[in-house]
C-alpha cells in the first residue's frame, strides 16, 4: 500500500529553542526597526521565513566533514574534495571557491560588465542584478508571458522568452552583450522552474551569436527535480544526470551553496573559459582569499562537497518539494491568492490580489509582511516595488509585473506543525486584509534598498 504521507526524509538529533512573543512585543519591535523586517532580531522571530539562504539544518555527515576540513592556506585537502565534486556534477574545468554567490557574481561581472554592457536572464534576482549595475551594465529580464501572472497555471512558469531574447540580441548588437544567464530556478518569478528544453534552446540561440550562457544555478537540485516530474523524457533519468544535462549547456555558472549546497555559507564560480577562468582568479585573490580556499575555511569546503551530494537525494527532493506543495496547497484551499504552482523553495503571496486597495507605490507587499510578523510572529520578504521598484526621471515609482511576498521555506529545518501555523496565520491575515493599510519609504540606499530602507505607516 502506498501511503498519502510524505515524511522527513531524517531524523532531529539537536534542536534550538524559539521564542514566542506577543503582538503587542510584536508591534513594538516593528516600529524600533522602521518596519523593515529585514532590521528585526532573530530572536524575536518565532517563524524565519525570510530566507532559505543559508538557514538550512546541516546533517550529520557534515558536520563530521567540518571535523575533518584541513585549514591549510595553500591546497588544502577539502578543497580538492570540493572541486572534484563541483567538478563532476557540473564538467566545469574551472572552479573558484567565494565566500557566497554574491561574491562569484561580483568577480563574474567585474570582469564582464561595465557601461554600455546589457546583460539578459529570465528574472535577475536582486544581488545579481545589483552587481550587474554597480559594474555599470544593464540587467534586463525576460520571463515568460505565463511567468508574469500568478493565478497561470504552467509547469515551467520560470523559463526565459526566447523570441524577446532574440529579437533583443538583433536590436542591440552581440557585441554589446557579453553573457546571457538563466536563474534556475527562477527565484523573482515566484521560484518556478526552467525547462531542459528551454535552456538546451537557449544554448542553441546563444551560440549563434557567440554569446555564453551562465547558470545561476544556486537551486539546480530543485529545478531539476522539476524537469524529471515534469517534462516528457526526463522521468526514468536520475536527478544528477538531469543536473549534468542542464549544466552541460553552460559555459559557467555562479552559485550561491546557501541554497542547494545545504550548508550556512559558501559558493563558487565555475567556468570552462581559460583567460575567464585566470582574470578571476586574479580577481579572487584581491577580493577573496588564494585560489583553494577563497574566502572559505576548510571546514566550509568539506561541508559543501557534502551537501552538494546529499541534494540530490530523490528522498530529500521528494519531501522538500512536496512540503512546500503542501502549504500552497491549504492557502489555495482557503482562497488565499498565491503565485501557482507553488514553487520549489517557496511559497508566493500575490500581493496585488491579497491587498487591491493598497497601490503599489505604498507598498502593498510591505504591508502584508508586517502583518505577517506582527499578527503571528512570521518573517517573510516582500519581492515587488520595494526590492525591484525603480524611479523615472521624475521621481515617481516605477514598479515592477508582480507585488510577491515570499515564504521561503529552510531546509530540513521546520516540521509539519511549524508549516499548519504559516497556514493558519496567513489565512487570519487575508481575513482581515481590508483592515491593511499602506506604507512609505523615509530612508533608502541607492543599491539593495530593501536590506536597510526604513518606513513609516500611512494613516
Amino acid at each position: 500500500m502506498k501511503f498519502k504521507t510524505i515524511i522527513e526524509p531524517f531524523k532531529i538529533k539537536s534542536i534550538e529553542p524559539i521564542r514566542s512573543t506577543t503582538p503587542e512585543e510584536r508591534a513594538q519591535y516593528l516600529r524600533e526597526s522602521h518596519y523593515n523586517v529585514f532590521l528585526l532580531r532573530a530572536e524575536d522571530v518565532l517563524i524565519d521565513l525570510l530566507t532559505d539562504s543559508g538557514t538550512s539544518a546541516m546533517s550529520s555527515h557534515q558536520w563530521a566533514g567540518i571535523m575533518d576540513g584541513d585549514e591549510a592556506y595553500a591546497g588544502s585537502k577539502s578543497f580538492f574534495r570540493f572541486q572534484r565534486v563541483v567538478q563532476e556534477l557540473t564538467g566545469m574545468k574551472h572552479v573558484i571557491p567565494t565566500h557566497q554567490g554574491r561574491a562569484a557574481e561580483k568577480i563574474l561581472f567585474t570582469i564582464t560588465g561595465g557601461s554600455g554592457k546589457l546583460v539578459p536572464n529570465n528574472t535577475h534576482f536582486d544581488t545579481t542584478r545589483a552587481n550587474v549595475e554597480y559594474s555599470g551594465a544593464q540587467a534586463i529580464d525576460f520571463p515568460t508571458a505565463e511567468g508574469r501572472q500568478p493565478d497561470v497555471i504552467a509547469d515551467f512558469k520560470g523559463n526565459i522568452d526566447l523570441a524577446q531574447l532574440e529579437r533583443f540580441i538583433e536590436e542591440r548588437g552581440k557585441e554589446n552583450i557579453p553573457l546571457c544567464m538563466i536563474t534556475v530556478t527562477n527565484n523573482s518569478g515566484g521560484g518556478q522552474p526552467v525547462s531542459m528544453r528551454n535552456i538546451r534552446s537557449a544554448k542553441e540561440l546563444l551560440s549563434k551569436y557567440g554569446i555564453p550562457l551562465f547558470l545561476d544555478a544556486c537551486r539546480f537540485a530543485e529545478n531539476a527535480f522539476f524537469i524529471k516530474k515534469r517534462e516528457q523524457g526526463y522521468h526514468d533519468k536520475t536527478v544528477r544526470e538531469i543536473a549534468r544535462e542542464m549544466f552541460s549547456y553552460a559555459d559557467g555558472c555562479t552559485m550561491s551553496a546557501k541554497k542547494d549546497g545545504l550548508v550556512n555559507m559558501g559558493g563558487f564560480l565555475a567556468l570552462n573559459d581559460d583567460h575567464l577562468a585566470s582574470q578571476a582568479r586574479n580577481i579572487l585573490i584581491v577580493t577573496e582569499g588564494f585560489p583553494t580556499y577563497g574566502g572559505l575555511s576548510g571546514r566550509d569546503l568539506e561541508a559543501i562537497a557534502q551537501g552538494l551530494e546529499e541534494v540530490l537525494d530523490e528522498n530529500y527532493l521528494t519531501y522538500r518539494i512536496r512540503s512546500v506543495e503542501y502549504l500552497g496547497e491549504k492557502l489555495v484551499a482557503a482562497g488565499v491568492p498565491i503565485v501557482r504552482p507553488p514553487g520549489g523553495h517557496a511559497v508566493y503571496l500575490d500581493a496585488r490580489a491579497f491587498a487591491p486597495h493598497i497601490p503599489p507605490h505604498e507598498y502593498p507587499g510591505q504591508t502584508i509582511v508586517c502583518e505577517l510578523y506582527r499578527q503571528g510572529g512570521i518573517r517573510a520578504v516582500e519581492i515587488g516595488s520595494v526590492m525591484f521598484g525603480k524611479y523615472d526621471s521624475t521621481g515617481n515609482l516605477v514598479s515592477p509585473a508582480m507585488e510577491l511576498v515570499r515564504l521561503a521555506i529552510p531546509r530540513r529545518v521546520y516540521t509539519q506543525s511549524h508549516i499548519d501555523y504559516v497556514s493558519e496565520v496567513v489565512q487570519a491575515v487575508f481575513e482581515g486584509r481590508k483592515r491593511l493599510k499602506g506604507y512609505k519609504i523615509i530612508e533608502e540606499a541607492p543599491i539593495l534598498r530593501h536590506f536597510t530602507a526604513k518606513f513609516e505607516p500611512i494613516i
